[in-house]
């Protein structure tokens, strides 16, 4: 078993895969790491919704953008997607809970973030963590506001629930030649004295 370590340096978006189809148990124990995730207050307030189905997938890919002529797919290519959605109101509803607010002196606290998106960026992470683990490999996407409402439509995803972002999981294949002209390849990496600082920023 990978040690955490390896597991991040092997960490990278993938956006080509063979197109290999994902056994489910595969997916299941990727899916799962979302009850480890960490959530503020045990609020447990993330979802994951795992596409793997061929027809399902299809449209996905006819409703995205599509690759510069002469590249390759990103979308067709991925054996599944794991949207990762959060439900808000769990958190209310945790920290207006009896514990919380006698903890807090009777009222909700004052959210200095919404941790509902936090805690969805936590669980997105293990999933990639885990793919990894699994020799898999993922690209997470973004999906734009006037998307939304067809990819709600499409996978019947309830209006409490909040689409934080997409991730394709499938088995990688060598990087599309368009995904070179952007992000990693073109990006340096920062260097640890600009990204991690130590007991006070000066």
């Amino acid at each position: 078993m990978a040690s955490l370590y390896e597991l991040l340096r092997q960490r990278r978006m993938v956006r080509n895969y063979t197109g290999e189809r994902i056994p489910r148990d595969v997916l299941a124990r990727v899916a799962a790491t979302v009850r480890r995730a960490p959530s503020a207050g045990f609020s447990q307030g993330q979802r994951l919704l795992v596409v793997d189905d061929p027809d399902l997938l299809r449209q996905l890919d006819a409703d995205s953008d599509e690759a510069p002529e002469g590249t390759e797919p990103w979308f067709r290519s991925a054996g599944a997607h794991v949207l990762v959605l959060t439900r808000e109101q769990d958190y209310h509803d945790r920290y207006t809970s009896a514990d919380k607010l006698d903890a807090t002196g009777g009222s909700e606290i004052v959210w200095p973030v919404p941790y509902w998106h936090v805690d969805a960026g936590a669980a997105l992470m293990l999933v990639l963590l885990a793919a990894i683990e699994e020799g898999l490999a993922g690209g997470v996407y973004g999906i734009l506001v006037e998307d939304q409402p067809k990819i709600r439509d499409l996978l019947h995803i309830p209006d409490e629930l909040t689409i934080v972002a997409g991730i394709t999981l499938g088995y990688p294949a060598p990087d599309p030649g368009w995904s070179k002209l952007s992000s990693r390849a073109t990006q340096r990496r920062r260097s640890m004295d600009e990204q991690v600082h130590w007991n006070t920023w000066d």
